[in-house]
This record gives C-alpha cells, sequence and structure tokens, in this order.
C-alpha cells in the first residue's frame, strides 16, 4: 500500500481553538504547514511547534488579497477555518463578519484554483440546518439558517460546490460543537463554559436545559481533519457531511459534568424563552468513510479538569481570551480608538 500523498497545506485560522490543536497533528503526519491567522487570541498558541521547519506562521488578515495570494501560492491543499465564529460574535458587528466569513472566501476559493491546489476542505457548520423537528438531521434536509452567521455559512458551501472542477478537490464538514482542552482555549461553548464553572464556582446555572445541542471532542474533529488528506479524492470530492457524536440536552451536559467533577457541584436551572434544540446525524460520514468519533463529552470533561487543576488556564472565569465576544469586543474598541 502506497504511502498517503504530503501535502503544502494552508490553514486558515490555524491559531485559533480548532487550529492549535490541528496544526501539530499534521505537521505530526509529516505534511508542510502554513498558517494564516490574524492572532488575536495570541502570538504563543502555536509554541509547542514554533521554529517547526515545515511549518511557516503568517500573521495577516485574509482579507487582504496580496496577504491571501501569498499564503496560499504553492500550496496543495487548504482547510479553512478562519471565520468569525457564533451568533453572538457575528452580531456584535455583521458587516466585518460578512467581509470575513463570506466576502473573504471567494477570493479564498479562487486563488486556490488559480494556484494548483488540488484539495479544499471546508468547515461550515451544523447550525445552517436551523432547528428541525426531525431526531435525526440529515445532510439532504433542507438548509433553513437563522443567522447571518448560519447563512453566510451556508452561502459559503454554494460557492465551493459552484468552484469544482477536475483536479480541484472540494469537501464541506459540517461540524457540531466541538468540545474539550486546546492551547487557544474556547470557553464560550456549552461543554467547556459548564465545566469551567463546575471546576473554579462549584455551580453551574442551566438556562432551561431540555434544548439538545450536538458535541464533538476537539481531538475527533481534528483527526477528521487529518483524515481527509488521505481520503481518495473521488470518495470526498463534492460531499457534505455532517460530523458530530453525542446529541446531549444542556441537563445532560450539565449532569455528566458533575459526574466527572464531583458530587459536590450545584446545578441551578433557570427559565429560558430560548428552548432551541440542534441535533445532527453522523451516520452518512460512517456509511461513506468508515469514519467514527473516538473521544465523548466525558473524555472533555476530564481533559478540561486536567487542565485547570494544572494551572494552564489562569483567570478562566475573566480573562478576554477565552471568549470570542469578549476578545472581539476589545478589538472593536481598539479599531475606533485607532480611527
Amino acid at each position: 500500500m502506497s504511502e498517503p500523498e504530503k501535502f503544502t497545506v494552508l490553514v486558515t485560522g490555524g491559531a485559533g481553538y480548532v487550529g492549535a490543536v490541528l496544526v501539530p497533528k499534521l505537521l505530526a503526519e509529516g505534511h508542510t504547514v502554513r498558517v494564516l491567522d490574524t492572532y488575536w487570541f495570541g502570538d504563543d498558541v502555536l509554541g509547542a511547534v514554533s521554529g517547526h521547519p515545515r511549518l511557516t506562521e503568517i500573521k495577516g488578515d485574509m482579507r487582504d488579497r496580496a496577504t491571501l495570494e501569498k499564503a496560499v501560492t504553492g500550496c496543495t491543499a487548504v482547510i479553512h477555518l478562519a471565520c468569525i465564529s457564533n451568533d453572538p460574535s457575528f452580531e456584535m458587528d455583521p458587516t466585518l463578519g460578512k467581509s470575513i466569513n463570506y466576502d473573504a472566501f471567494i477570493p479564498l476559493v479562487q486563488l486556490s484554483k488559480a494556484t494548483g491546489v488540488k484539495r479544499f476542505i471546508y468547515a461550515s457548520s451544523s447550525s445552517v440546518y436551523g432547528i428541525k423537528e426531525e431526531e435525526q438531521v440529515t445532510e439532504d434536509l433542507p438548509l433553513l439558517p437563522l443567522t447571518d452567521y448560519s447563512k453566510y455559512k451556508a452561502m459559503c458551501e454554494d460557492v465551493l460546490a459552484a468552484a469544482r472542477e477536475p483536479g480541484f478537490t472540494c469537501l464541506t464538514l459540517r461540524p457540531a460543537t466541538v468540545c474539550g482542552y486546546s492551547p487557544r482555549l474556547r470557553l464560550d461553548l456549552s461543554v467547556n463554559i459548564l465545566t469551567n464553572l463546575a471546576v473554579n464556582k462549584g455551580e453551574i446555572t442551566v438556562f432551561g436545559g431540555s434544548q439538545y445541542r450536538p458535541n464533538l471532542h476537539i481531538q475527533d474533529m481534528t483527526d477528521l481533519y487529518c483524515q481527509t488528506l488521505k481520503w481518495p479524492a473521488e470518495k470526498i470530492d463534492g460531499k457534505v457531511f455532517n460530523a458530530g457524536w453525542q446529541n446531549m440536552t444542556i441537563a445532560g451536559i450539565a449532569e455528566a459534568v458533575k459526574a466527572e467533577v464531583g458530587p459536590h457541584v450545584k446545578i441551578v436551572t433557570s427559565k429560558t424563552d430560548d428552548l432551541r434544540s440542534y441535533r445532527v446525524s453522523s451516520e452518512k460520514i460512517k456509511r461513506e468513510l468508515g469514519w467514527e468519533p473516538r473521544h465523548s463529552v466525558p473524555d472533555a470533561v476530564r481533559e478540561l479538569v486536567a487542565a485547570f487543576k494544572a494551572g494552564k488556564v489562569p483567570d478562566s472565569l475573566t480573562a478576554p481570551r477565552y471568549f470570542n465576544i469578549k476578545t472581539m469586543n476589545a478589538w472593536l474598541s481598539a479599531q475606533k480608538k485607532v480611527a
């Protein structure tokens, strides 16, 4: 059996929550990696691999065409993670959100094709489905995005689908909500939020609790991105796959967190008007590609607890760097002062 091809991979957003775990894995698998990122969340998140001979870090904005062209030229694969991620962050400045999440995506795809990229992996979102009554939300259901964030994610899927041609393999993944520890940690995602509160306050507040959320461990998410560079092009070209595992209620997540952190944790339930539930089925990717997650929500909680205890997450309740909306708010304030 021949060795899988080694790519020169551009990872946009490679210094983000998922990228900080993915980039070292790509290097370990023998790929050459370029990271294009604004490094909003710190210059040191890739410290474990900084200076690696097959790693190039480009601190820049993908909306700048010259920067984008420099980053993508010579690459043979793109894993596109960069975006203003989640609804609240997007809604803080919808014009900025659209400029990054949608407007910049079009030249990225065009330049990728023009410069010889052979494989383009796009991180969409399971939020593109909107709210569905079906218990098994599959890839063939219509997309009904409820927010601008999810609407532009869906529109990018269409842009990529239209760009497909022989030699330019395109794959769209719709990930569930990612959880677990990363050197660029997010504590504004459901499993991570509740674990932070349980460990550092001893009390979890659950708003509602009956709402379902699809979850995926960050190790499985990043393993999947690595695997997308190994499958034969004909197996993935033009395909769309959900990527998730455990659909759990918020109350169920809280109980799972309590079970890992300890019986002293108090769970307080508050009423909410927002009872939106999201579920996804990942049977298609299992059936067609044989891919299955190997890590659970409790695994993610255990890793986070270990990181808190080891002192890897200082000021976890207050530091803006763990919360996208706080970091973005600080960035927008700085931009206004400059203007």
